[in-house]
């Protein structure tokens, strides 16, 4: 029972700092294309190397981390073709998951929602974007666990992964944060009323519109400034 507890407590530990590591990652703390210095991050954290070295190995397979030959790891940081690529592929299964969250959806899930969406707006008010963003993720998590398909989910988890970052920076600006708003609300809208094609048309849109903004500021050299590693 002992080896038990101590094994849960170890995953839990690993769990946790993946967590913090995560967060860190997509809210730019940790620079894209910065390698991850073990020892300054175990005394920030507060880990040992072991727990922290397991939650770098969870973010690599997430896709959140590179972990490179005679480098280590490395903070993903993508070039404009894998923008275009994995946003390409993220419409369409955000366009395809709203469409069958919207024939699916139960009516507990869809308050759910609904109750995520009203948090969401209360951060957007008080202009917390780190809050606001992990409700947003929440929200398009629900939707895609809404439509029924595992293997949708797991898919689009695994490629949305590597552009949460990238996502997180697009709602820096605040008129781009405000429309993002105004087609949550439109997903919420489209969900209620069980209309299919206008929760994919407005998750594609959504999509769309990432993307754009997010190669705008890449070329304007303002999404991946230089920073030291951690």
């Amino acid at each position: 029972m002992t080896a038990d507890i101590i094994e849960i407590s170890r995953l839990a530990l690993h769990d946790q700092v993946a967590a913090r590591l995560r967060t860190m990652l997509v809210e730019g703390h940790i620079a894209p294309g910065a390698k991850l210095n073990e020892r300054a991050l175990c005394e920030q954290l507060r880990v040992s190397r072991t727990p922290l070295r397991e939650a770098i190995k969870l973010l690599a397979a997430e896709g959140l981390v590179d972990l490179l030959p005679n480098r280590g790891a490395v903070a993903v940081k993508l070039t404009e073709a894998d923008v275009l690529d994995t946003f390409e592929v993220l419409a369409m299964l955000e366009g395809m998951s709203g469409e069958l969250a919207a024939k699916r959806i139960t009516e507990e899930a869809l308050a759910e929602v609904r109750a995520l969406h009203y948090e969401m707006l209360a951060c957007f008010a008080r202009h917390d974007l780190s809050g606001y963003y992990r409700l947003n993720a929440r929200i398009h998590s629900a939707i895609n666990d809404a439509a029924g398909n595992p293997v949708l989910s797991a898919t689009y988890r695994s490629i949305n992964a590597r552009v949460q970052s990238l996502r997180f920076r697009t709602n820096q600006d605040d008129a781009k944060w405000k429309h993002a708003v105004e087609e949550h609300e439109q997903m919420i809208a489209a969900l209620t009323a069980r209309d299919a094609a206008a929760m994919r048309k407005v998750l594609v849109s959504h999509l769309m519109r990432k993307r754009d903004t997010v190669l705008a500021l890449m070329r304007a050299g303002e999404i991946y400034p230089q920073a030291s590693s951690s």
